[in-house]
């Protein structure tokens, strides 16, 4: 069952241009919970940087599930008055308060044909006293936003640590991607237009195990917590890139990636940074469900 992990301790190169830099993959652990067949979403706990908040993808329960390092299910926690239409990243930010909250972005739209995304607002939850108990969120925020040209698939959530501004990255199999930012300031009682920011380009490229096609298909992303950095997820490869303190987020995405091959994962979808804003936490999926830290 392990075997297509094994791989893992490997040391991996990430690259631009003639500079390399050298990474180091691990497996963490294997998540012992079955339940977790499709994990979609990935964020560091702002509680506990020892546990992580992960998600199924579509048509599962409207479900997250704390697990901690050693593949332990520590909680299971069902959102209010939610749906899992196709769930498919997550975040975490404190509001101005500096209270921790969680953020699930239900955007899949394979067959293009959705009104509109939602994505879900809610404290993270405290973990309960016995993690075999289903507990239920406090009730979300829910925020309903269209694009304003169009039909796009997406995968990707983005919640600035700093700001709180929330963004989407849209999925193609045609290398080209763009990004959409949600209005600065946040409302619920109505539905909300996107913003597009500008376009990103993700050209096929080799990764042993994987289809050249597989580099386009955009599939997560994460600031990292001090806002230093933001990373965009392939079926195949990560693009890094810094943010100074200066930048917009567009401005520094204007500039090129550091590219960062993982190791073979069957169906990487999700990814999160740790809280020393460098290293990085993958999940896969499909059964058995890994947790990858990639160290540099």
């Amino acid at each position: 069952m392990i075997r297509p992990f094994l791989c893992l301790s490997l040391l991996v190169l990430s690259s631009v241009g003639n500079a390399a830099e050298p990474t180091k993959a691990k497996l963490v652990a294997l998540l012992k919970d079955k339940r977790i067949d499709e994990s979609s979403g990935l964020t560091q706990s702002l509680r506990d940087p020892q546990i992580f908040w992960t998600h199924n993808d579509s048509g599962s329960d409207p479900c997250l599930y704390a697990i901690n390092q050693s593949g332990q299910t520590l909680a299971k926690v069902r959102l209010s008055r939610a749906v899992n239409f196709d769930w498919e990243d997550m975040a975490s930010a404190r509001d101005a308060d500096g209270h921790s909250n969680l953020y699930v972005a239900d955007c899949g739209d394979n067959l293009l044909a959705r009104a509109s995304l939602q994505v879900y607002q809610i404290p993270e939850p405290e973990l309960p006293e016995d993690a075999d108990k289903e507990i239920l969120s406090d009730e979300p925020k829910i925020y309903h936003a269209s694009y304003p040209d169009g039909h796009h698939n997406a995968e990707t959530l983005l919640v600035h640590p700093q700001t709180r501004r929330l963004y989407i990255v849209t999925k193609t199999e045609t290398a080209q991607s763009a990004v959409y930012a949600f209005p600065e300031k946040l409302i619920t009682d109505a539905p909300m237009v996107l913003e597009k920011l500008c376009d990103l380009n993700f050209p096929p490229r080799v990764h042993l195990g994987k289809r050249p096609l597989d580099a386009s298909q955009t599939t997560s992303g994460a600031f990292a917590p001090d806002g230093s950095r933001v990373v965009i997820g392939t079926y195949s490869f990560i693009h890094e890139w810094r943010i100074q303190p200066s930048d917009s987020l567009k401005s520094a995405l204007a500039r090129s990636a550091q590219l960062i091959e993982p190791p073979f994962l069957r169906q990487c979808e999700a990814l999160c940074y740790g809280q020393d804003n460098e290293t990085l936490y993958l999940t896969s999926e499909h059964l058995p469900t890994p947790l990858v830290r990639i160290t540099r």
